[in-house]
């Protein structure tokens, strides 16, 4: 019965000519004003880093970097963004056994210093147990003497011991010898980049050392300056000694770096995460 009534109906459908729609239903709008775009959902924003890139030069040279910041680095060295203000801290004391055995080597060397009051000139600049540092090695001067931790002075003479006179008798002839670095800054209380605000430099902690040229013992003078496109073999010294201080130091910025090291090495031992160093 049940089959006879379908047919009947679908009969009556077809003869009364009713035809099936010629478009299905039309979806209901999502909730919203009609014909807006929906927003896309902002993706999540990445984890901040936690590299101190650091070039924390505390770093400049702190460093960092010396124009602000090139290529995402600060003249100091430090990565864009790490020049910001940093909490004023005193100045830090040296571990008295880490400092025993730096003087040791120091003198093992034949570095030339004297121990110098502690400094304190508050903003954070000082250093607790300086030296001021007149030769690195015999025969081999810091003109003019400069005031660093024993840290600093350390690097300085191994890397001129074992990379840059090495380096300068093979460029220069067998015989030669370098008798003094020309620095144009040690300590000096200042804030990265001689600004007025931001961090402050690894100079005001005693842990940099701009060199500026090497005087040579037949009275030469190498200057520190652009020499990437230098193909003599001054241009090779100083390539060569700028890549080897990366293993003394954990900050080198060379001529290449920006345009405010165009004149100078900066040099630095600032520690930072992981051993990581900033080497341009």
């Amino acid at each position: 019965m049940r089959h006879s009534a379908g047919i009947i109906l679908l009969s009556v459908l077809i003869l009364s000519g009713v035809s099936l729609p010629k478009k299905g239903p039309i979806p209901a709008e999502k909730p919203g004003v009609a014909g807006e775009q929906a927003t896309p959902e902002p993706k999540p924003a990445p984890p901040p880093r936690d590299d101190e890139g650091d070039a924390d030069e505390r770093g400049e040279t702190s460093a960092e970097p010396d124009q602000e910041e090139k290529d995402g680095v600060s003249q100091d060295g430090a990565p864009a963004g790490e020049d910001a203000e940093e909490p004023i801290i005193p100045v830090q004391d040296e571990n008295p056994e880490a400092h025993a055995s730096c003087l040791a080597a120091l003198k093992a060397l034949g570095g030339t210093f004297v121990d110098a009051k502690r400094i304190d000139d508050g903003k954070g600049c000082g250093i607790d147990k300086p030296l001021r540092v007149s030769a690195v090695l015999p025969g081999v001067a810091l003109k003019p003497e400069g005031t660093m931790r024993c840290a600093a002075a350390l690097a300085l003479a191994r890397w001129t011991k074992e990379s840059a006179i090495p380096a300068a008798a093979t460029a220069f002839g067998p015989d030669t010898r370098i008798t003094a670095l020309n620095q144009a800054s040690a300590y000096v209380c200042r804030r990265r980049n001689n600004a007025t605000t931001g961090k402050i430099s690894e100079h005001a902690h005693g842990n940099a050392v701009d060199i500026a040229s090497f005087t040579l013992d037949d009275g030469r003078t190498i200057a520190i300056q652009p020499r990437d496109e230098d193909g003599t073999l001054t241009g090779a010294f100083q390539r060569a000694v700028t890549a080897t201080a990366c293993l003394y130091f954990t900050t080198v910025l060379d001529p290449g770096s920006d345009p405010a090291h165009e004149t100078h090495l900066h040099l630095d031992v600032i520690e930072r995460k992981n051993g990581y160093r900033y080497c341009r």
